[in-house]
């Protein structure tokens, strides 16, 4: 027989062989969602990042300003015939896994009491809510309707963030002493926001205050995280109107303080910062460690006569990414982590509502303990 034909025979016999030890195709089928308002600019990311994944599909658009949407359907080239005006119909007719909410903070109450309603979880765009009651509701709404209530923090997919948990879970730096944390960009109207979103992010009955609920809830999220859940013993907070003759009605510049027995957090939210930012500084006993924008940190470990640079370490899927982690909570049985879950945030909004009539009455808010 020709050496060729041989040669040829084997080559398709290995081609066999490899193919059918291939894995199978990933046949999972999507997790369905129902995006809820259009709103908040965030939702121009999803769109941006997730129209052409195989692991989520999008069923329903419920926006009540149809104008909105066409806009978003144009950029996008969103069918029109995902569009509904109305939650509770939505829910009704397409029967999600799952909603994301890009409204207001203020309508997050009613959308969690709606989709509890229905049985379907949540997940919503940072911050829980704009009063401690309406979290405390939504905690109840949940409850209620047995589902999940999960906030995505963009700072929660941060490898530089985990990195530095890590570390001081891991005794590095010792107890931790002092942690500062800075939050936000030059201002909203500063970096072109979209008019629908400037519009209730500067109404302090939809958005609860301004920089103060919109940054400081990262800084107040990473604290009671790296505390394990702790709360603090007493919130101070200062806001300023540097800017009145943009932001009017709500604080532009934020400063928070908050104790606990053997340690102090300073939250920096702000719409004053020169450029975009979300970092930490996280002060132990014997050691520091700042992060560097996303993926690195600065640690300077006992006895080190000076701090080093170095990369963070991937975060392991599913918790590198909002999405996949959602279908993985919902679909696969993973755990939520602690960032995003509903016990960490009502911590956060109980901060927030603190800081808020700390820097209305010029007085130092103990909490209850």
């Amino acid at each position: 027989m020709p050496t060729g034909f041989l040669r040829y025979s084997a080559l398709i016999a290995i081609t066999l062989l490899f193919v059918i030890a291939l894995p199978a195709a990933d046949t999972k089928p999507p997790l369905r969602v129902v995006i809820a308002g259009l709103v908040h600019g965030h939702a121009d990311g999803f769109f941006s990042h997730s129209l052409n994944r195989s692991d989520i599909q999008i069923i329903a658009i419920a926006e009540p300003d149809r104008a909105i949407f066409d806009r978003y359907a144009a950029k996008f080239h969103l069918d029109p015939s995902l569009y509904h005006a109305d939650l509770d119909e939505t829910l009704r007719t397409t029967k999600p896994q799952a909603v994301l909410v890009y409204t207001s903070t203020y309508d997050h109450r009613k959308v969690v009491e709606l989709c509890a309603h229905y049985s379907v979880p949540v997940m919503m765009e940072k911050p829980l809510a704009v009063s401690f009651e309406d979290a405390q509701a939504i905690a109840h709404a949940a409850r209620a309707g047995k589902i999940q209530v999960l906030v995505n923090y963009e700072t929660s997919w941060y490898p530089s963030n985990h990195a530095a948990y890590d570390l001081v879970h891991s005794g590095a730096i010792g107890e931790i002493r002092k942690v500062v944390v800075h939050d936000g960009h030059q201002g909203p109207k500063e970096i072109n926001v979209a008019p629908e979103f400037f519009t209730w992010l500067t109404d302090p009955k939809l958005n609860g205050a301004g920089a103060l609920f919109d940054f400081g809830c990262y800084g107040a999220d990473l604290m009671t995280w790296l505390m394990d859940g702790q709360r603090p013993l007493s919130v101070t907070a200062v806001t300023q109107q540097i800017k009145p003759d943009i932001y009017p009605h709500v604080d532009d510049e934020a400063t928070v303080i908050l104790t606990y027995p053997h340690a102090q957090a300073i939250l920096q939210p702000s719409w004053n910062w020169p450029f975009d930012r979300k970092d930490m500084e996280v002060y132990g006993r014997t050691g520091s460690i700042f992060t560097i924008a996303k993926n690195d940190v600065s640690v300077r470990l006992p006895h080190e006569p000076q701090a080093t640079n170095r990369a963070a370490a991937a975060i392991p899927t599913p918790y590198d990414e909002s999405l996949t982690y959602l279908r993985a909570v919902l679909l696969d049985g993973a755990k939520p982590d602690a960032l995003s879950s509903l016990e960490t945030n009502l911590v956060v909004t109980e901060i927030l509502d603190a800081a808020r009539r700390s820097a209305a009455s010029g007085k130092t808010i103990q909490l209850p303990q």
